[in-house]
């Protein structure tokens, strides 16, 4: 049981209005309790206590619960106050059974601390028989593991237990959506740390990371644990989702090995990952590295690190540095996803076959083969081959070789660990090319997240959540998506659409495949063969249905310029694709048409009540079950999205309670209707389901379960209607979520637009919009039998939609060929069909026959290029002749050239000749056009009826021309038309011509000649000059080609109603008897035939409804800027369907207001008024730049719905909205409009409503009614200054003066006489009466201009700026005292100098000796780190109940409470010029210091105005002051140099004096401390730019800048904050905190009161008490729990700080700003952490600045003695056979290798035991504040500088046995920190490996001594040795260990060995046997001891035996003489 006791919280922060009324929830594993709420309290007291049941399961060391402070709210969500994190380490390693929370810090979502803190009491019972598992497999960061049973148990469901993978994946793809999709700065940053466990012996480790093609290395290391502390930046300007794709790999490598299989182990990870974690980083987490090819391999160590992602404007997250031994607990600290251990899975893809591949190959053999006879088949050029790509992993299948649809029938195993880190698998269908590489056809994604589940995604009111469901897909088809399918052997400019860049602009063929998840399995090989039984069941998934589908085409407007006739095709996969021969002609094509001027703008096409129709049949299969589901949830979310944005509307437009109720309740029954009365359908007896249909049915019904629980409760609790808005946004995301199918395998609709033959636009709409479906009506598409309007775009437009191709508007119906009938419920109008064919003739000779046709048939069809013939054609099945052959022209395709123009120039070209200097006559063909063709002459030409002459004919000298309209040239045969024209006569020109132009115009209201139908040739012919596109109907003497259509209706035999159009397939049936004279076969000619002759379908309507249109276009904003003067001149063009009108142009302005209406009389749509108003066609505003010179250029392109009155007695005018203006895909400001659309009945215009008021001849303003409602409002301006005004026109900006502009009311400030002397305005205050609207969301910006007064009466605008909202500028006029009176640093001047001395000699004599000693020991860095909790740096200082600072993680500026130090006025950006095109923002070129109050003024002229808001403003003059920057230390620099290290100095300017601190640079730092104080004078304002920057020092090229930061020092200056000088939180006059501001406590309490309007404190009782604004204070209750020290100054002085102290003023601090630099504008280059104080000269000198110079690192001596070895391994055998072992013993410190020290050998070991008797001496540089060495060396010989390294203090001993003539032996090491000394045994017998942790578990305190605190240490420690991963014992060693610091080293000295001075303690040489020596430098003793010993005996044997043998020998030698001699006796 766990049970929290809370007991209370203190300090919370008030709302704005009132306190809260908090409640505490506690989370604990995914279980959250509740306390009751207390009502308006800041300090609540709860008392209760929560319990948990543990359920059986004991707490590991990573548990923790989560405590929330909430705001309770009776409606919708409580808000949070505050939140913290308790560890419940402690409990669960069963050392305590309580512990108590006393104070702990409340945080907001961002981490910012918010002042308050809670209490409470935790106790915890662990289970029943639990024992603490200190190797606990969990990973703290997520609760709850393993659902249902221990790791491999696999659930009923057959999905195994794994806890929230999906979790991460569906959080994640949330914070991606605000990045704009276009290349932007991203920084990777990497810090590695340190490595654990890394396997291996005497290794020498390095880290390689490897992000987006950069590789980073570390330094080389050595041991198995090394420390690197290395931090990496990798910049790349890329596409975030392609950045978010790559990833991030670590490499670990041994240098040392010169073998290939150096790399010990790798991790990977995504870039995305990282980004979606929160604030996009992941801190201090240990990485397990593992073997990359061997996936059944154990871990290869860890390593720990940090990373993050920095983006454009985000914050890097600060990371703390100090030790955190909890962290090293590796296993609680594991980078996992959330809350489970990654495990292999094989996802196993099954890619069956694909279907559609395009051709990709040219076809050179193809041809070959059909020259020599044989069938060319273009179809199969294709060899395509399927890569799916996952995590890094990719695999192929076969390829199959011309075949365009091929069956691989392949299942591809890719093995991955999940849940993965990676979201998506990749397929590319690709065309493998024997020579060039190959060529990708199409790509597509399966999107993990889509198609698995962690089951967390639904939560209920229990909160148990579901269980989720492993990724599983299909069988199903998927369909790809790319560049056009037609084949040309030129490169395709759109193949980076076939690789899934950008959307795709045409079908590509599908691909079946089919993806299941095996657990745990390893797979064999990575592909293999499917099997025939699921071939076989597969084939039930592609069973077919006929699906039929008829477009409508109503309008297609917007066209951009004339050109080609324009055609559009229809197509669903390849049917309807006329270029494609692999499907059956279908009438999928509409009738070519040229387009028509509107009379404005824009072109249209003239479709009148004919409207084109296409029919499509096509097979796909039934998928309806999962369509019908997805429109039923689409059709919820666009019910309550309109809901949504209706409410939206209201709360902004601030609509009454009444109202808004009434529109919440509308939202919240429809929803709750909505979901009750759609059933998403059931799967029972369902064709094609899979796995994933019924996994996402279950999630689709308990989300929309829990939708509705949520609205029933809101529905009953709810109270507060804008609290709901973010609950329903939440219910909107979600049906969002699960309104995506990814089993579609109906392909999109696409329409294409083609001018001629050319594909030119493109557009995509989903099968699913359009499809009919027989569940139920909200079952059918969005779009199903609807119009719809359409904007087309070009195919990956780089203009990013800058023009719109076209815009039609198409009703478009697709179901199943058996519910065709319902068709016919859809269908409006008479549908016709025809078939069509051209009559050509050409005129040869004057007369008209076939012979001058050339190339082109007798009969064609419309293209010419197709030869038919009447009795070709013969109806399809189930149709029949209806009628005969007869003449039609076709009207669309006879453009006159003044069609659509109201004014229009006729034009005739004059020609004369002449012989070589002769006189000018009239030429042979006096009258031509412009390409010299014979045209009519001058009175010849009459005036087309409907058109009145407007002048005579006069010749156009707007030309390269003479002066009288002549231009010359001279003639070239053969046609004798001069090629090239000039203005000047010379004696060789022998031509001239003049245009002669004449202008007439349309008379209103008379039908002309194209208006009237059967005008034209009686016979239908239509004429050409040249054969080509252009006809007229009118025979012209030029003409050379004529043609006629023919057209014959067919009829449907026995069916009704429109569906009988589905019946047209193929093409219209080729009777081939005719043919059989030709050469050739059947199958040829009807390929030749191919599509030529299908059917033309049409909609006839009875006539069209009349409407009338009006647009009212009020005003826009913050629209782009254009022209060089900073504004734009912008006006509208309106366009309608096919009419337009453009506004007036209102010149510079971003801001304009047209307040116009445009009224469009007459605008004629066909079809049912009843389906128009619930679909109408929307208003499209385009608006644009008017330039005099050159063309205009667009602002942006914005859409409106029409208000729809179908009867006159409909009252209401429409509402003005803003709506988003759009460029390039990006917003660029917004348009106030509205539009009303009235159905006419026939002949009555009164019922119209009243034309608005006009302005002007022709123009309409906006009528009341509709525009906004004003009232008569003030704005008051404080004009305070301008600032850094860059030059205009290479001119300095001198005597500027600022305009201020609002609502059409402007006012101007005095001119600034003398910019460099002083930039403030003389008479600061202006004052402007506007007419304001009352709703805010209407309110007109102010717009600040300034003009610069240049000589000769010249008065450019050298920059503007535009406060687009007044809202927080507004303020009630009555309510204020004398709140803007005087800032306080200026307000001090202003009362003049009064006694301003401050006193401080107090009794100063007997603190000076304490003062002292103190500095030893208290330093200002003990207060800083006393400050940041880092509380071992700081020991002696935090007992002596010192001040201690803030220290704010960001600037002083964004910090709320201070209110970005812009109190007094705000600094505004003045821009100028252009927008260039890629750079968001335009030049800044100077600041206007100011600001404003706006309030409403009473309309009774009567009344008295209320009084003025800005008064008692200081002086503003300028004002000399010291300033002192303390720069304390930076992070994370950027690094410049190549090595990834900088050396940083600091450079500060300000004004003209900067101060370059070079000499100070810190060599090879990214986290430099600077510890340094630069004091300088400036005059404010002028010098108010205080720039810090931070260079990176290079001795022989150019210094860098690193970054800099800019503090505005005015705005500190002014601010009411007292940001000038910070207040500390006690008065000193001595010591390290001596008050150092000018004045005293009480003088600035008294100015703060005159501030505020306040009576002057008074202090009674020798100042312990104080009355100030009302209240009594005390000093005892402010110091009652501190100590009282002996810097203290008097109590007076002490309770006025601490009255100061409670009045929000600006505390002693330390900010922490942030680098930019303008190499990487958006991204931060690193953090300095600093402060800045103020002091105006005029009030006396200031008080001691602060000594920030950092610590110096002490020197200590390590000394360590090494007494004896023990149980060392023997690894040698003497020449004796004997095992022994020649010790020695080696030790060094790591980072000083190179002062490794050795002992003497022990020779000839036999038993293990050395006897050494021998010291190591090893100096090191130790801060003990941070526990850290440092370790100063250079890397190189060829550096300048010495590094600077922190290394923990550890020592590394090792054994080793010595060998003269070979490499030594290493016989084992042992590596011992000095901070965690592993405790030694006393004995050798109890040494033994147990004593090494083994780095995963978390060692007990107990187990761990530090050798600083103990001093001394002596005993026994294991020496081991890695041998296949396990440890093996290599000897026992016995030293001494003890460190002391400099002074004891002088008095207690001491050698190295055993030299002198040999003492502390003396060591005598060791007593060795006698058999320790080295046989080769002791020969006697060699002797002696190996080989006496050994072979004693043998000697002694053969010495006796050698002297028996020299007995017997001399006797054998003597013995005859001796008997000879006996013998004869000779003496005898």
């Amino acid at each position: 049981m766990l049970r929290v006791a809370v007991e209370s919280a203190a300090g919370l922060p008030k709302k704005k209005l009132g306190s809260p009324d908090p409640v505490v929830s506690v989370v604990f594993k995914d279980e959250k309790k509740k306390t009751k709420s207390i009502s308006n309290e800041v300090n609540p007291v709860w008392n209760e206590t929560l319990e948990f049941d543990l359920k059986g399961v004991p707490l590991d060391s990573s548990s923790y619960i989560d405590v929330l402070v909430k705001d309770y709210e009776t409606l919708g969500k409580d808000k949070l106050i505050g939140s913290a994190k308790v560890s419940l380490k402690d409990l669960a390693s069963s050392q305590v059974k309580s512990l108590p929370v006393k104070n702990l810090a409340l945080v907001d979502e961002n981490g910012k601390n918010i002042g308050g803190t809670i209490s409470m009491m935790i106790g915890y019972e662990p289970p029943a028989g639990a024992v603490t598992n200190p190797q606990d497999q969990q990973d703290g960061s997520m609760g709850g593991n393993t659902v249902g049973g221990e790791e491999g148990d696999v659930t009923d469901s057959g999905v195994p237990g794994v806890g929230e993978p999906g979790q991460k994946l569906r959080t994640r793809t949330r914070k991606r959506h605000n990045l704009a999709n276009k290349p932007q700065d991203f920084q990777i940053r990497v810090r590695v740390i340190e490595g654990r466990q890394l396997p291996g012996n005497n290794i020498k480790p390095v880290v390689k990371v490897h992000v987006c093609g950069d590789t980073h290395r570390t330094r080389i290391r050595k041991g198995n644990n090394p420390y690197f502390d290395e931090i990496f930046f990798f910049n790349v300007n890329m596409l975030p989702c392609e950045l978010f794709d790559e990833t991030v790999s670590f490499r670990v490598y041994n240098s040392s090995s010169f073998r290939s299989d150096c790399l010990m182990g790798a991790f990977k990870l995504d870039i995305g990952y990282i980004y979606d974690e929160p604030a996009h980083c992941i801190m201090k987490k240990w990485v397990l590295l593992s073997d990359p090819d061997d996936s059944s391999s154990g871990a290869k160590g860890y390593i720990k690190v940090s990373m993050f992602v920095v983006g454009t404007g985000d914050e890097p997250p600060v990371e703390r540095k100090e030790e955190d031994s909890d962290k090293d607990d590796v296993e609680s600290n594991l980078l996992l996803p959330a809350g489970i251990a990654l495990r292999w899975v094989t996802l196993k893809l099954k890619v069956f076959r694909a279907e559609d591949v395009p051709q990709m190959d040219d076809s050179i053999t193809q041809t070959l083969k059909a020259a020599f006879g044989g069938q060319e088949n273009k179809k199969n050029l294709v060899d395509p081959f399927v890569e799916a790509w996952f995590a890094g992993k990719k695999l192929c299948t076969q390829i199959i070789e011309k075949n365009a649809n091929p069956e691989w029938n392949q299942q591809l195993n890719l093995q991955v660990k999940f849940p993965s880190m990676c979201e998506r698998i990749k397929l590319t269908v690709f065309d493998w090319d024997r020579l060039s590489g190959n060529d990708a056809i199409g790509t597509t994604y399966l999107d993990l997240s889509k198609i698995a589940s962690s089951g967390g995604e639904v939560e209920g009111e229990t909160g148990e959540s579901e269980m989720g469901f492993l990724p599983t897909f299909g069988p199903c088809y998927i369909c790809l998506y790319g560049s056009q399918r037609e084949f040309s052997g030129l490169p395709d400019p759109y193949d980076d659409l076939n690789l899934g860049k950008g959307e795709g602009a045409a079908y590509r063929g599908r691909v079946l495949v089919e993806l299941s998840t095996k657990l745990d399995g390893k797979s064999d090989k990575p592909v293999e063969e499917i099997s025939s039984d699921d071939i076989l069941v597969v084939q039930k998934y592609q069973r077919r249905r006929k699906y039929c589908l008829c477009a409508v085409f109503h309008s297609a407007t917007m066209i951009q310029e004339p050109g080609e006739p324009i055609q559009f095709e229809v197509s669903i996969g390849n049917y309807g694709n006329k270029m494609d021969q692999t499907c059956k002609p279908l009438a999928s094509t509409t009738q070519y048409s040229c387009a028509v001027f509107d009379g404005n703008n824009y072109y249209y096409l003239p479709w009148g009540d004919t409207k084109p129709v296409i029919s499509i049949t096509s097979f796909w299969e039934d998928i309806s079950h999962r369509l019908d589901s997805l429109n039923i949830i689409l059709y919820i979310s666009n019910r309550l999205q309109t809901n949504l944005s209706m409410l939206k509307s209201a709360v902004q437009s601030k609509a009454t309670d009444a109202r808004l109720v009434e529109i919440w309740l509308k939202l919240i029954n429809q929803l709750m209707e909505d979901i009750t009365s759609l059933k998403i359908p059931d799967l029972e007896g369902k064709p094609n389901l899979t796995t994933l249909d019924i996994q996402i049915k279950k999630l689709r019904d308990s989300a929309l379960e829990s939708i509705m629980e949520g609205a029933k409760r809101l529905f009953e609790e709810a109270t507060d209607v804008t609290k709901c808005l973010c609950i329903i946004e939440t219910w909107l995301d979600k049906l969002l979520q699960l309104a995506e199918e990814p089993q579609n395998s109906m392909p999109d609709v696409i329409i294409w637009m083609l001018r001629g033959e050319k594909r030119v636009a493109y557009t995509r709409i989903p099968a699913y919009q359009v499809l009919h479906s027989s569940y139920c009506e909200q079952a059918c598409g969005q779009y199903c039998g609807k119009n719809q309007t359409v904007f087309m775009q070009y195919p990956m437009d780089n203009k990013k939609g800058l023009k719109i191709p076209v815009q039609i508007r198409v009703n478009m119906w697709l179901g199943l060929a058996t519910e065709e009938k319902k068709f016919n419920n859809y269908a409006e109008g008479m549908f016709n069909v025809f078939a069509e064919l051209y009559e050509n003739q050409a005129q040869v000779l004057g007369k008209w026959g076939t012979t001058g046709l050339l190339n082109r048939s007798k009969f064609s069809d419309v293209t010419g290029k197709v030869k038919l013939k009447q009795e070709y054609f013969m109806p399809p099945v189930g149709w029949e002749w209806e009628g005969d052959w007869r003449v039609e022209p076709e009207k669309t395709l006879l453009t006159e050239a003044d069609a659509g123009h109201t004014e229009f120039v006729d034009e005739v070209y004059e020609n004369e000749t002449r012989f070589p200097g002769g006189e000018w006559k009239l030429a042979a063909e006096p009258y031509t056009d412009v390409n010299g063709e014979k045209v009519q002459g001058l009175t010849e030409i009459a005036c087309p009826p409907g058109w009145n002459w407007e002048d005579n004919w006069t010749f156009d000298g707007n030309r390269a021309v003479d002066e009288k309209g002549w231009e010359y040239g001279v003639t070239f045969p053969p046609d004798d038309k001069p090629k090239s024209w000039v203005a000047a006569e010379k004696m060789y020109h022998v031509h001239r011509r003049r245009r002669m132009i004449r202008p007439r115009k349309k008379i209103p209201g008379v039908k002309t000649a194209t208006d009237k139908k059967d005008t034209g040739d009686a016979e239908g012919w239509e004429y050409s000059s040249l054969i080509g596109w252009k006809f007229h109907r009118q025979q012209r003497s030029s003409d050379t080609f004529r043609r006629r259509r023919w057209r014959r209706k067919m009829a449907p035999c026995g069916r009704v109603g429109a569906s009988a159009i589905f019946k047209l397939e193929g093409a219209l049936g080729v009777d081939m008897e005719a043919k059989v004279d030709e050469k050739g076969t059947k199958a040829e000619a009807s390929v030749q035939q191919f599509g030529a002759n299908r059917p033309t379908v049409s909609c006839t309507f009875d006539g069209p409804n009349a409407y009338h249109l009006r647009v009212y276009v009020y005003q826009a904003r913050n629209l782009s800027a254009l022209d060089n003067d900073s504004f734009s001149d912008p006006y509208v063009h309106v366009s309608f369907l096919h009419h337009s009108q453009t506004t007036e142009t209102i010149q510079s302005t971003l801001n304009p207001t047209w307040d116009q209406t445009l009224i469009f009389k007459n605008v004629e749509i066909y079809g049912d008024p009843q389906s128009l108003a619930q679909n109408p066609p929307r208003v499209v505003m385009e608006i644009f730049d008017s330039d005099q010179v050159g063309k205009d250029e667009m602002l942006g392109r914005s859409t409106c719905v029409p208000l729809v009155k179908l009867t006159s007695g409909v009252d209401g005018s429409p509402k003005l909205l803003w709506e988003p203006v759009m460029h390039k895909n990006a917003p660029a400001g917004e348009v106030l409009v509205a539009a009303e659309l009235i159905l006419k009945t026939k002949g009555n215009d009164t019922e119209l409503p009243l034309t608005p008021a006009k302005r002007g001849e022709k123009l309409y303003m906006v009528p009341q009614g509709v525009r906004p409602v004003v009232q008569l409002t003030a704005i008051e301006v404080l004009a305070w200054g301008l600032r850094n005004m860059k030059t205009y026109q290479l001119a300095p900006v001198t005597s500027p003066s600022l305009v201020v502009e609002c609502g059409g009311e402007r006012v101007l400030t005095a001119v600034i006489k003398n910019m460099k002397k002083c930039p403030n305005f003389q008479g600061n205050v202006l004052f402007l009466k506007v007419l304001l609207p009352k709703e805010e969301m209407y309110a007109p910006p102010i717009v600040l201009k300034v003009i610069d007064h240049r000589p000769f009466g010249r008065k450019p605008v050298v920059g503007q700026c535009t406060i687009s909202s007044l809202e927080e500028f507004r303020c009630d006029p009555n309510a204020t005292v004398a709140e803007v009176a005087m800032c306080s640093k200026m307000s001090l001047m202003a009362a003049g100098p009064r006694d301003l001395h401050v006193n401080i000699d107090d009794g100063r004599q007997h603190l000076l000796e304490a003062q002292v000693l103190e500095k030893e020991s208290v330093d200002w860095w003990s207060k800083f780190y006393a400050s940041v909790g880092v509380n071992e740096k700081c020991r002696p200082y935090l007992d002596k109940g010192y001040d201690t600072l803030e220290v704010y993680d960001y600037e002083l500026e964004s910090l709320n409470e201070f209110m970005g130090l812009t109190d007094f006025c705000k600094t505004f950006k003045l821009q100028r010029g252009k927008r260039e095109s890629d750079s968001d923002d335009p030049a800044v070129v100077g600041e206007f210091k100011g600001s404003f109050k706006v309030y409403p003024l009473p309309d009774d002229p009567g009344v008295a105005p209320p009084p003025r808001q800005f008064r008692e403003l200081p002086d503003s003059v300028s004002q000399e002051c010291v300033v002192r920057i303390y720069v304390v230390q930076a992070i994370d620099l950027q690094p410049k140099d190549n090595n990834g290290k900088c050396d940083p100095y600091i450079k500060i300017s300000l004004g003209k004096n900067s101060i370059e601190d070079r000499d100070n640079y810190v060599p090879y730092a990214l986290n430099p401390v600077f510890g340094r104080m630069f004091e300088m004078t400036c005059f404010l304002p002028q010098d108010k730019d205080l720039k810090i920057a931070v260079y990176d020092f290079d001795l022989l090229t150019r210094d860098e800048k690193v970054g800099e930061t800019v503090i505005d020092l005015e705005n500190r200056f002014l601010s009411h904050f007292g940001s000038y000088c910070g207040l500390p939180q006690t008065y000193c006059i001595s010591g390290p905190n001596q008050w150092r501001d000018q004045l005293k406590p009480s003088q600035i309490l008294e100015h703060h009161a005159r501030l505020k309007g306040l009576s002057r404190p008074r202090s009674e009782d020798n100042g312990n008490t104080l009355s100030f604004g009302g209240r009594l204070y005390c000093l005892s209750d402010f110091e009652a729990n501190k100590k009282i020290h002996e810097h203290l100054g008097p109590p007076s002085e002490r309770i006025a700080l601490h009255v100061l102290r409670t009045q929000g003023l600006v505390p002693e601090h330390v900010e922490t700003r942030t680098l930019f630099s303008s190499f990487q504008p958006t991204l931060p280059q690193g953090k300095l952490q600093m402060w800045v104080d103020i002091f105006p000269k005029s009030l006396g000198p200031p008080g001691p600045p602060f000594d920030i110079s950092p610590r110096k690192a002490k020197k200590y001596f390590l000394r360590v003695i090494v007494w004896n070895t023990s149980d060392v391994v023997l690894d040698e055998t003497s020449i004796t056979g004997e095992n022994m072992s020649d010790i020695y013993v080696k030790g060094w410190m790591p980072g000083m290798e190179e002062e490794k020290q050795k002992t003497d050998v022990h020779y000839r070991s036999l038993d293990g035991d050395g006897n050494f008797n021998w010291r190591f001496v090893f100096g090191f540089e130790y801060l003990p504040a941070e526990q850290l060495c440092l370790v100063s060396k250079k890397e190189h010989f060829w550096n300048l500088d010495k590094s600077e390294f922190r290394i923990p203090p550890k020592l590394i001993v090792q054994i080793w046995d010595n060998d003269k003539f070979s490499l030594d032996d290493y016989l084992g090491a042992i590596e011992l920190d000095l901070h965690h000394l592993i405790n030694p045994s006393k004995t050798p017998e109890k040494c033994n490996l147990s004593m090494v942790p083994d780095g995963t578990t978390h060692p007990k305190s107990d187990q761990f001594k530090s050798l600083f605190d103990q001093k001394t240490v002596r005993g026994w420690w294991p020496c081991y040795m890695d041998k296949d991963g396990k440890k093996e014992l290599g000897g026992k060693v016995e030293l001494t260990l003890e460190i002391v610091n400099e002074k004891e080293a002088d008095e207690r000295p001491a050698g190295k060995g055993r030299d002198e001075p040999n003492m502390n303690p003396k060591l005598d040489p060791p007593k060795r046997p006698d058999t320790s020596f080295f046989w080769f430098s002791s020969p006697c003793k060699t002797l002696k001891f190996i080989v006496w010993r050994k072979f004693k005996w043998m000697f002694i044997g053969l010495v006796v035996l050698i002297l028996v043998l020299l007995f017997i020998g001399i006797l054998f030698y003597s013995l005859p003489n001796y008997i000879s001699m006996k013998i004869v006796k000779p003496f005898n």
